[in-house]
């Protein structure tokens, strides 16, 4: 691998890192507010959090991921390897969860939360799963 893929593929590492941080932080700052009461001052200062974390790392983060591995899989010719669609599957299945937790922030700034504190716990979980099958993949590349 020449020195131009290293770098790429450690911007596209820390990219995952910071997009990965900002979707398991997400959902447990949905707990908290699911627990606050509409139009208190903490329900209104996890706005401003959801909003800028958001904003600030998840969107820009994954917009990297995706740009950076996309040129990774073609310098390196990867489209050709099959551990490769499983991990495009598991990204995907991120990217949904991504579009969700977006669209969460937005409910949340219009107070129309329906769901529980023990719904965000679970879907907590869910980036952490897709995590480790990605990881499997992509350092044992079993297919």
């Amino acid at each position: 691998m020449q020195s131009p893929d290293l770098w790429l593929k450690t911007l596209h590492i820390l990219a995952v890192i910071s997009w990965m941080a900002g979707m398991l932080y997400l959902p447990r700052l949905f707990v908290y507010h699911a627990d606050a009461k509409v139009g208190s001052e903490l329900s209104e200062t996890f706005k401003v959090m959801e909003r800028r974390l958001l904003n600030g790392i998840v969107n820009p983060a994954m917009v990297v991921v995706w740009l950076t591995g996309a040129v990774l899989a073609y310098r390196l010719d990867y489209f050709r390897a099959p551990w490769l669609d499983a991990k495009l599957v598991a990204s995907l299945a991120l990217l949904g969860i991504n579009g969700y937790l977006a669209a969460t922030v937005w409910t949340f700034a219009k107070d129309r939360n329906r769901r529980s504190a023990l719904f965000y716990r679970v879907l907590n979980e869910t980036p952490t799963v897709l995590m480790i099958v990605i990881v499997i993949l992509v350092v044992f590349k079993p297919l």
